[in-house]
């Protein structure tokens, strides 16, 4: 058996929503992919596809990412967090997102507010926390699948899906 072995500080999973504690701090980061709806991205594609067309007949030249692009969706950040309780007991949860880097500091009195994952295996997620040290309210923020489409993009579908309306009630008549 390694010394390492006999030292190990035992990490523990929370059940409850709440966590009060002193900030231990973060450990590794590394990132993960936000999984986000094919049909969804599709429609969102096709839609812009009608504007950026009828803009190619114009000569204009519209930005365009690729389908492959848009599907895979975007990274976010997860950081364990790791929290000691009165007890001297650690907990370790998932921070999904960022927090400006003076937000917390080691030692500071921290109450967190988690949820459970979908997957199990995995700590809780942070949701929100309160530096009671400072009583700062912070919130880690990650990118959605709006974000990641982004704004020009969204715009073009939207004015897509209006042409497609318009052309076809036209047709009706």
């Amino acid at each position: 058996m390694d010394d390492v072995d006999l030292h190990r500080e035992q990490i523990l999973r929370h059940v409850g929503p709440v966590i009060t504690g002193r900030f231990a701090g973060y450990q590794t980061s590394y990132t993960r992919e936000v999984r986000i709806g094919q049909p969804l991205v599709m429609a969102v594609f096709l839609a812009a596809g009608v504007l950026q067309l009828i803009a190619a007949m114009l000569r204009m030249k519209p930005g365009r990412r690729s389908f492959k692009e848009l599907k895979k969706g975007p990274e976010f950040l997860v950081t364990p967090v790791r929290v000691r309780d009165d007890l001297g007991q650690t907990y370790e949860v998932e921070m999904h997102g960022q927090l400006p880097q003076s937000a917390l500091h080691r030692g500071d009195l921290v109450q967190l507010r988690t949820v459970p994952q979908k997957d199990v295996t995995l700590p809780v997620r942070l949701v929100s926390l309160v530096n009671l040290t400072t009583m700062q309210p912070l919130t880690p923020r990650i990118p959605t699948m709006w974000s990641h489409l982004g704004p020009a993009l969204l715009l073009q579908a939207a004015l897509g899906v209006a042409i497609v309306i318009a052309l076809a009630g036209a047709v009706m008549r």
